[in-house]
């Protein structure tokens, strides 16, 4: 990659353009946030999927954009059919790509599709994480283009619709249709990073494991086998290998809040049995893992299955194991020439460098960095607040982010 041998020098003469282009156009996000907002993409179970992919195509349209929603194929974890929006600005062989997705976590209210805006702060489901972003990083693309800063170069944009469920349809159709350009200069998603800088991420190893025994009546209970017990054991025999993961820590920079080791989560979700009064015949639970960049997640999904195949022999439990989804960890230099025009650019508008860290959780940086491509996280939400009752974005901060993806664009293609 080459960049300007002033590297830099031109970030600092535009960012007073860029900020006043931004600011003029406050109101016009903010509703274009409410818009989005309203939609209601609860995923799961994955609805509203079509009606917010148009909303999103005429808001690009509207920018200047030109823009397409893909229908993919029909996906069993949504009940909506899958869409991607996939939208360009600018033109030349250089490009970088900005990523977003516009599912949400459910609500703990429903007034939370209704969005507020009161005291510099917009409220309401997907604010911060991500429909904030989004709005953030369309602004700051329509920007660049529109004060002539992309030079030879585009940005094209990709919003996924299952990101919250692990972007198997959305950011797996990318990759498998090969929708991303490896040449690609860089790319940002707009999550709520708190307006510092994720690039790494954990890996993530999910697992559905079922348990089959025989069902009897209570009273005649000794016919049974209990499927419960059974899945029990077979729980309490993973809890070991849980608290010597979380004790490998990695070496990458992390929030202080943040525990520094990999995670591993057994029975966030369970079930079994058809009455209370009959031996259970079946019961379930998930294994949900985040797993550090120095991770070896091949062995580590042969050593979860080892252990819940040993527990089950020890009981004579029949059981299987249904891996749910494995996600590779992603990590980007942070001292490469990406990184630091990202830098250069945040600073420019925040007049302060941002802090590089990996995030917590797993990011859909993955599908790009595992392609060579330089990506990042980089947004105005707050990930404390973002998936809660009172989630929220600061206005001020969605205008000083969209100025800064507008000098990145700039920085990397102008």
């Amino acid at each position: 990659m080459t960049l300007r041998p002033t590297y830099g020098t031109s970030v600092g003469d535009d960012t007073g353009r860029v900020l006043d282009w931004v600011e003029r156009r406050a109101d016009e996000m903010a509703a274009l946030l409410a818009e989005l907002v309203a939609v209601d993409t609860e995923n799961p179970p994955g609805r509203g999927l079509g009606e917010c992919a148009e909303v999103l195509r005429g808001a690009m349209e509207r920018l200047g954009f030109t823009a397409e929603v893909l229908d993919l194929p029909v996906a069993d974890h949504l009940d909506d059919r899958p869409r991607l929006v996939r939208g360009e600005i600018g033109s030349g062989p250089e490009l970088i790509y900005l990523h977003g997705h516009f599912d949400v976590v459910p609500v703990q209210d429903r007034a939370q599709f209704t969005a507020q805006r009161r005291d510099g702060r917009i409220i309401g489901r997907g604010t911060a994480d991500m429909k904030g972003g989004i709005v953030s990083m369309l602004y700051g693309a329509a920007a660049a283009a529109d004060l002539g800063l992309l030079g030879a170069g585009r940005v094209v944009v990709h919003l996924v619709c299952d990101e919250e469920t692990g972007s198997v349809a959305g950011g797996g159709h990318l990759r498998a249709a090969e929708l991303i350009d490896p040449s690609a200069r860089a790319m940002v998603t707009g999550e709520p990073s708190g307006g510092n800088v994720w690039a790494a991420a954990r890996g993530a190893i999910s697992l559905r494991v079922d348990v089959r025994g025989r069902e009897a009546h209570v009273g005649q209970a000794d016919r049974g086998v209990n499927a419960f017990s059974h899945m029990t054991h077979i729980a309490r025999a993973l809890e070991p290998y849980a608290q010597e993961l979380a004790a490998r820590h990695t070496a990458f920079a992390m929030d202080p809040a943040d525990g520094p080791g990999s995670m591993v989560v057994i029975g966030g979700l369970s079930g079994g049995g058809s009455n209370f009064n009959v031996v259970p015949g079946h019961a379930w639970f998930t294994v949900d893992s985040r797993f550090n960049p120095e991770e070896d997640l091949d062995k580590e999904l042969a050593r979860l299955q080892g252990l819940i195949e040993a527990a089950a022999v020890e009981v004579g439990a029949d059981v299987s194991v249904r891996v749910t989804q494995l996600q590779p960890a992603a990590s980007t230099d942070p001292t490469g020439p990406a990184a630091t025009a990202l830098t250069c650019s945040i600073a420019a508008v925040d007049g302060a460098a941002p802090r590089f860290e990996m995030c917590a959780g797993i990011l859909e940086i993955r599908w790009y960095s595992q392609l060579g491509i330089p990506a990042f996280a980089y947004g105005a939400g707050r990930l404390d607040v973002s998936h809660g009752p009172d989630e929220y974005v600061d206005e001020a901060a969605l205008r000083r982010c969209a100025a800064a993806y507008a000098l990145f664009a700039g920085e990397m293609l102008g």
